[in-house]
């Protein structure tokens, strides 16, 4: 923890002398509405101003269609209708960074690093929203099962080592 910011890290370290295949993914929540904001819309804003395509999942393995963005140049406005099938996993295109906001008042600053594919997710009724980034995403419905096949999964060659992090900024 630095001032308001909090970085979350994971330095994986291959040992090994072949090849090793992973994925990895964080899976923090944060409450929807934020503090003192219920009643006001709720943004998740792409630093980049992308519209990135997403898939759904099916029994927890990807689909291979792709869907339209939900995000209008860079921004989503949140409504719990968005999760009802299930998470919204955008495979690329969501850039480093990301602010989620309430209209008016609180807001969360995130940046990724070495995460390229990010997720969003709410459980049904559930005060919460889940801001996912990852590097390495489910297995294909239908397709392999082998983690080196899986996409985006890192191959990490012998005596390398990765580093993927996350920070969060309280802006408001």
């Amino acid at each position: 923890i630095d001032g308001r910011t909090l970085t979350v890290s994971a330095e994986v370290e291959n040992r090994d002398t072949r090849p090793m295949p992973f994925g990895l993914g964080y899976h923090p929540a944060f409450v929807w509405p934020l503090p003192g904001a219920a009643g006001r819309p709720h943004t998740i804003t792409l630093d980049n101003g992308a519209e990135p395509a997403w898939v759904g999942l099916d029994d927890g393995l990807l689909t291979s269609e792709m869907q339209a963005s939900p995000f209008k140049a860079g921004k989503l406005t949140l409504d719990a209708g968005l999760f009802e099938a299930n998470a919204l996993v955008f495979p690329e295109g969501a850039g480093t960074g990301l602010t989620y906001a309430a209209e008016g008042g609180p807001a969360l600053a995130f940046s990724f690093e070495n995460l390229p594919n990010l997720a969003l997710w709410q459980k049904p009724g559930a005060p919460f929203i889940c801001v996912e980034p990852w590097h390495g995403m489910a297995a294909l419905s239908g397709g392999s099962d082998d983690l080196a096949k899986r996409p985006y999964s890192v191959v990490l060659e012998p005596e390398n080592t990765a580093r993927f992090a996350f920070s969060v900024t309280v802006a408001n």
